[in-house]
């Protein structure tokens, strides 16, 4: 069966903030100027929102200027920042950071606490409400090449195909999304993103991207115990010195908090896992009583971008750029990255415009990267590049480097220091101690699989697994012979397991693909990047309700 094909002005393949704030942007700058317009938004959750997780702390300038009325306009933002607080945790006590002592970079007057899945859905009907083609469900699973190898658009993946890849009794083929212009704005780790990245040597002269993983829980708790507006966050316990992360603790409207643990992926301990860190975290007994008697109501994970401005590639490639999280414009040492992706998704949209404006197509978009390194958000993550290089030195020689970097030299160092890849940090298990993580109490702490179903996660079993390795005997004769099999610990949804026979011989990888919920993170720790994430039909994976 051949593929459908339909043509577009220009292709944005994700429903982010990124890609939403490029297709709103555009669409404002052709009814200004009185130009017709084809724009389409594809967005591979089965609808706008349902893959977005963050904190998340907003900063509203990039909103501001994008949709200067959004408070008019209905936009779900209530919770405006009344109270910061930072402490660091030992295992049985904590110790808060005067105000006065504490970075800007960790200061929140001014910004809000939000849901982004309820913001990305928002912004979604502000695009449709523009006339914007707006398609959830679709996944966009292959990236289409002219003649003179430009980017001329993406095709949708197949639906209904067997696990050998073979056309099932409901098959039906994708279609093919050609355009103009295509902006990739798949967030962290998006799997078409590494395909253009080496294609066009996109990181030549950049360093390797560096992530983080972030475990998320929303918690409705005792009244007695809600302060709106207020937050928290910790370094330290249950982390050792040398592991990059922490806490945040965010008190939303409603009773409502956004409680979740960060974990830099350039751990070195095989045995470490982020999601039982996560977990051990919240019996903390400062953080304990928020917890008991309160409601647990959803789960999710996702990576994060944390390389800053030295990990930042070449965005621009013939016929297209990459934006957002996409790129890695997320600024980790605020931990917030909707308004970075926001403004690429603008600054993008407003190149694309003047191309097509002088009735270019298919080149680069040079004024884009342009226009970038002109702007506010360029200065913001200059300031911030030595965030995550200093931390590699551990918590409190990091922490105090990092505080004279911003307070001393308001991050204008004239040097900039510099990322290696998360992948290569991994320690062989021999070399480390394992770690012994408690029981979950069912009150305070859960299972993975208890907290997989509040994401309510679901894939079609029988379909082709979107965990492919590249070299299956790698999983045995590599990973569990020389790391103990990190694959178990580090993916926070249970994906992978050994399993053995009866007599405890003949291991074997086993990849239950049906519970991941699209954090990247196998993709990105595995140690010999044998894990290659690839989109599943199209709608599948999280429904997260406004994380």
């Amino acid at each position: 069966m051949e593929r459908e094909s339909m043509e577009f002005d220009v292709l944005i393949v994700g429903g982010g903030p990124a890609g939403l704030a490029a297709a709103i942007r555009l669409k404002q700058l052709a009814d200004e100027k009185g130009r017709e317009l084809s724009i389409c938004l594809i967005e591979k959750g089965a609808e706008i929102g349902a893959h977005s997780l963050s904190g998340a702390v907003l900063d509203p300038r990039a909103l501001n200027e994008l949709i200067p009325d959004w408070k008019d306009k209905g936009a779900p933002i209530k919770t405006e920042v009344t109270e910061d607080r930072f402490m660091f945790l030992s295992e049985t006590g904590a110790r808060g950071v005067p105000n006065a002592f504490l970075p800007g970079c960790f200061q929140n007057h001014g910004n809000y606490i939000v849901r982004l899945g309820h913001l990305t859905k928002w912004l979604g009907e502000q695009a449709e409400a523009m006339g914007i083609e707006v398609y959830p469900g679709f996944a966009a699973a292959e990236i289409l090449f002219d003649a003179q190898g430009a980017v001329k658009g993406i095709a949708t993946g197949d639906m209904g195909l067997t696990r050998e890849g073979e056309p099932g009794p409901n098959h039906q083929p994708g279609m093919e999304l050609h355009a103009k212009y295509t902006l990739f704005a798949e967030g962290c780790r998006g799997h078409l993103g590494k395909i253009l990245e080496e294609k066009f040597k996109l990181r030549d002269g950049a360093d390797p991207q560096t992530y983080g993983i972030g475990i998320k829980e929303l918690w409705e708790i005792k009244p007695e115990l809600h302060t709106p507006g207020l937050v928290m966050h910790t370094a330290g316990w249950p982390l050792a010195a040398d592991t990059y992360g922490g806490s945040f603790f965010y008190h939303l409207e409603d009773n409502l908090v956004a409680v979740g643990f960060v974990v830099g992926l350039n751990y070195t301990n095989p045995y470490l896992s982020p999601y039982e860190e996560f977990q051990r975290f919240k019996t903390h007994p400062k953080m304990r009583p928020y917890f008991e008697g309160a409601k647990r109501l959803s789960y999710g994970a996702r990576a994060i971008v944390t390389g800053g401005l030295q990990s930042l590639p070449k965005t621009v490639f013939p016929g297209g750029a990459l934006i957002g999280d996409d790129a890695g414009y997320l600024n980790a040492s605020r931990i917030k990255g909707i308004h970075a992706a926001l403004k690429s998704g603008m600054l993008a949209a407003e190149a694309a415009f003047d191309a097509l404006a002088a009735e270019r197509s298919g080149d680069e978009l040079d004024a884009y990267p342009r226009a970038f390194s002109q702007s506010w958000l360029h200065e913001e993550l200059h300031k911030a590049r030595n965030f995550k290089p200093l931390m590699k030195k551990g918590l409190w020689l990091g922490s105090l480097l990092f505080g004279m970097d911003q307070m001393l030299l308001r991050g204008k160092a004239p040097w900039t220091l510099h990322n290696t890849a998360d992948h290569l940090a991994l320690k062989k298990a021999s070399e480390c101690t394992p770690i012994n993580y408690p029981k979950p109490d069912g009150v305070v702490s859960f299972d993975r699989l208890s907290s997989v179903f509040l994401s309510n996660t679901n894939h079609e079993e029988e379909q082709p697994c979107h965990l492919q390795l590249k070299d299956p005997s790698v999983a045995i004769r590599v990973n569990l012979e020389l790391y103990d099999a990190p694959e178990q610990r580090y993916c926070p949804a249970g994906v992978y397991e050994i399993v053995r026979d009866a007599d405890g011989k003949n291991p074997k990888l086993q990849i239950n693909a049906q519970n991941c919920v699209h954090c990247k993170t196998c993709d990105i720790k595995d140690p010999t990047q044998n894990i290659n994430w690839v989109v599943p039909q199209g709608g599948e994976g999280p429904l997260y309700q406004g994380m």
